[in-house]
């Protein structure tokens, strides 16, 4: 796994370059691939708009009693609007990074979920 960089690790590495616009897009497209990816494997479902995805993230934080997903996703989307717009500062950038990384985690304990029962 020490080889693997992922869109969190490039983010990381945007960030540390001060390209915050970058960092804002591969923050987002880390998110977006793991919604996209749990809704393929739980339900077999191929989202295609932001719409979806937004549907989704909400049926999931209610069926797995957790709000706080519904906070992280909204703390990506933020980054994917920065992207375009550019006003988040590096702290912003570096909380939304965070954000992700917990929404990830949190994904795949639900994708771990899905898998055994």
């Amino acid at each position: 796994m020490a080889g693997c960089r992922g869109p969190p690790e490039r983010a990381e590495e945007e960030l540390g370059r001060g390209d915050l616009k970058q960092a804002s897009e591969r923050i987002w497209g880390a998110a977006a691939l793991a919604v996209k990816a749990l809704a393929l494997e739980r339900e077999g479902r191929r989202l295609a708009s932001h719409g979806e995805m937004w549907e989704f993230v909400a049926q999931i934080a209610r069926e797995a009693g957790d709000g706080e997903l519904r906070r992280l996703w909204r703390s990506a989307t933020s980054m994917h609007i920065n992207f375009y717009e550019g006003w988040a500062t590096v702290e912003h950038v570096g909380d939304a990074l965070d954000d992700v990384r917990a929404l990830m985690n949190r994904l795949k304990q639900l994708r771990g979920e899905g898998a055994s029962g």
